[in-house]
């Protein structure tokens, strides 16, 4: 059986690493894409992105709790490899886009199939005893970690060939992995631990009023939703932060982001599987949020461009909460309903990802403007910093109840 489950996590481990990339390599020619369907500028196609980035969270809001329904009915199979073969078709839409059209009508496929995190998410669940459970859900984030490395890397090498076939090279790799799951993935579910499908529970309203059953779980979203916001001050403002603070250009902002990423993938991929069975998952949480808090702060306070390096390293050891976090809320319910927990986890991370972006760039954009009463670049770290704060607070008010 462990050879049997390490195989299965292994197989989850590299599905999620070559979705990542696929994902990541379309990351430095969308924009020319976009400018060369449209005729817009920089600014016109950033625009255009960020519809469609919203198109893809409204569809993913909508649909995880479906699919994830889904795999609680018939199994995590097919639900993940429909997920992988939706994305190849996207890719292959992307590019022969004719028109921006096109690329809307591909982010709308890829939102509502996009269920790999969610599905792999309750595969692992399957697949682990309660008490691994939290360190073998940071291989989600090491894929992650990984594959934002080699993908934006590997898109920009290709992109020297022509603005459409890193699309392309997407959509083999998610083709790829598709036949890889056909022919290698085994089920994970039981057909004694699956439950009847319900379209009363599988929309994001459903599928959270059944974790009414569950008040631990129900009370943890709200930390759960704070973390997700705070986390949009380095994914979305890093880049305007650096360059306006410390001057840097698009290479320093790239190497720092690839610093990221690596550090990332070390504490995700590595650190959680030995510290968190150390520690056990309440203080896995404590600490990770303790650190992450301080790491956005001594973003926020820097002021010399290689304190961000420095920085990155107390500030990834957060990456210890998140995974330990949701394996407390897994623990919580029976494998037929894990399917549902992670719709409606990845819903709500879906519904931060429409406003988390708005409320950081805002923020940034307002307090580098004439009209703001002090000049602090940093603001949306600020933020960030007391978004943590407030969530570790809450945590440990639910879990001192819990014991």
């Amino acid at each position: 059986m462990p050879k049997k489950r390490n195989s299965a996590l292994l197989f989850i481990f590299i599905t999620m690493l070559i979705d990542v990339t696929g994902l990541g390599i379309i990351i430095p020619v969308l924009p020319k894409l976009i400018m060369e369907l449209t005729g817009a500028g920089l600014s016109g196609a950033a625009q255009y992105g960020g519809w469609l980035i919203f198109t893809y969270a409204v569809m993913q809001f909508f649909f995880s709790p479906v699919l994830g329904g889904l795999s609680d009915r018939y199994g995590r199979r097919p639900v993940l490899l429909f997920s992988l073969f939706g994305f190849g078709i996207d890719y292959i839409l992307l590019g022969l886009s004719p028109n921006i059209w096109w690329l809307f009508a591909a982010r709308l496929i890829s939102g509502i199939t996009g269920a790999s995190s969610t599905t792999a998410g309750a595969y692992i669940a399957d697949v682990s005893p309660p008490e691994k459970r939290a360190q073998n859900f940071g291989l989600i984030g090491a894929a992650f970690g990984l594959g934002f490395i080699l993908g934006p890397v590997l898109g920009g090498l290709l992109g020297a060939y022509g603005s459409r076939v890193p699309f392309f090279a997407s959509a083999g790799l998610a083709l790829i992995n598709w036949l890889y799951g056909y022919f290698v993935l085994p089920e994970s579910l039981s057909a004694e631990h699956r439950r009847p499908f319900d379209w009363k529970r599988a929309n994001p309203l459903g599928s959270l009023m059944q974790l009414r059953r569950y008040p631990l779980i129900l009370g943890l979203m709200i930390p759960f939703v704070l973390i997700m916001l705070a986390g949009f001050a380095t994914q979305r403002t890093w880049a305007y932060y650096t360059m306006e603070k410390f001057g840097w250009d698009e290479r320093m902002v790239g190497l720092s982001l690839g610093f990221v990423g690596v550090m990332g993938a070390i504490v995700q991929g590595g650190l959680t599987r030995s510290l968190i069975p150390r520690l056990g998952a309440t203080k896995s949480i404590y600490a990770g949020l303790f650190l992450y808090a301080i790491g956005m702060a001594l973003y926020a306070a820097a002021n010399q461009g290689w304190m961000m390096f420095a920085i990155t390293v107390v500030a990834s050891l957060g990456g210890l909460a998140m995974p330990a976090l949701q394996g407390v809320m897994s623990n919580e319910v029976p494998l037929n309903e894990q399917g549902e927990l992670r719709g409606a986890l990845t819903s709500v991370m879906s519904l931060t990802s429409i406003f988390g972006p708005l409320i950081m760039t805002n923020l940034f954009a307002f307090f580098t403007s004439a009209q703001a009463p002090v000049q602090l670049p940093g603001a949306p770290y600020w933020m960030g910093a007391l978004l943590i704060a407030a969530s570790l607070s809450l945590i440990v008010r639910l879990l001192n109840k819990r014991m």
